[in-house]
């Protein structure tokens, strides 16, 4: 009998599911929408993202990972339960998961991760850090011994990592990336024009005009919310250049979090890595003008990979590929086996 293999991208803001015949099956937001009184799961994923902010008091919609680790087990072994009968509809053959993780995660959280798979039907589960699946979803070479430097941004973590034949260099992840952006555009708004506006506005505002570029066209965007003096709805033309010191102050603490790596690199990879240069991924490493901040920061070539969004699912997904020839951890197989 056929194994099934997928690979499942469990990020802070959305879960993304490879499989390894048919690519990318599934993204959807990372929310489960819950009946307070009874315990039942009503919805999960986009359902249930639409409905956050919207709810009756009986119902209540909430994101069971926090800062790319499990704060809700129960809700998360839901969660991934109802993705992989989405991803794969028949129950005749339970599938070996592959499932990221950021680079720093405890034991403890590894091992909620992996029996919150193993409850949800998996036959085995491994584990892979998140540099290490961005990179194969990149297509780099990890192989050869040359020096790879990768940032993925998502919206919980940022993981950096010197990757050079098979193995981790050295590596670092902070608790700030995509939805931090959020927040401070969320605090600003708030500060300068007392202003409350929800998650969902503040991701489009930084998709449509949050730049760390200075030189860059000074757009503007209407946005929607509820003035906190006189509770009523009312509008608000933000502009990128106001926007520019508040994202700007993020992203050098990721900034710093890279050349904290490259600074406890070896000598011979930083040569290859001022080469080859650093590519990033994620959503978060969308962010306008990041790219260029980085590279004049760090004075080496940044490129952001060709499909961001989706590199580390389809990298989590193929690192069955890589089972055996990984070296210091990168995929285990967990203890976990139906």
């Amino acid at each position: 009998m056929s194994s099934i293999d997928i690979g499942i991208d469990l990020g802070t803001s959305t879960v993304l599911v490879y499989n390894g015949s048919q690519g990318i099956v599934l993204r959807e937001p990372s929310v489960v929408a819950v009946n307070t009184k009874t315990g039942e799961t009503l919805s999960v994923g986009a359902e249930a993202h639409e409905m956050i902010g919207k709810t009756p008091a009986r119902i209540t919609a909430i994101r069971p990972l926090c800062d790319g680790v499990i704060s809700d087990y129960k809700m998360t072994e839901a969660m991934i339960k109802y993705f992989m009968k989405k991803a794969c509809p028949s129950n005749v053959v339970k599938p070996r998961v592959a499932l990221c993780i950021p680079s720093l995660i405890t034991g403890v959280e590894a091992n909620a991760a992996v029996d919150a798979a193993g409850a949800a039907g998996a036959r085995s589960v491994y584990l892979i850090e998140e540099p290490v699946a961005a990179a194969i979803g990149a297509g780099l070479d990890i192989s050869k011994p040359n020096g790879n430097l990768i940032l993925d941004i998502g919206g919980g973590t940022s993981d950096i990592a010197v990757l050079s034949l098979n193995g981790i260099v050295c590596k670092n992840s902070i608790k700030l990336a995509g939805d931090k952006f959020n927040a401070a555009i969320i605090r600003y708004v708030r500060s300068k024009y007392n202003v409350l506006i929800g998650e969902r506005m503040a991701e489009r505002v930084k998709i449509a005009i949050a730049s760390v570029d200075p030189d860059a066209e000074n757009l503007t965007y209407e946005i929607k919310g509820r003035h906190l003096a006189t509770g009523l709805p009312t509008r608000v033309e933000l502009s990128r250049s106001e926007l520019y010191p508040v994202m700007l102050e993020l992203v050098e603490e990721i900034r710093a979090a890279v050349h904290s790596v490259v600074e406890r690199t070896p000598p011979e990879l930083v040569g290859d890595i001022y080469e080859n240069g650093m590519v990033m991924t994620g959503g978060g490493a969308m962010l306008h003008g990041l790219d260029k901040h980085m590279s004049a920061k760090l004075k080496m070539p940044v490129g952001l990979a060709e499909n961001p969004v989706e590199c580390v699912a389809i990298g989590t997904g193929r690192s069955f590929e890589y089972i055996g020839r990984l070296v210091d951890g990168f995929i285990t197989s967990s203890p976990h086996k139906n």
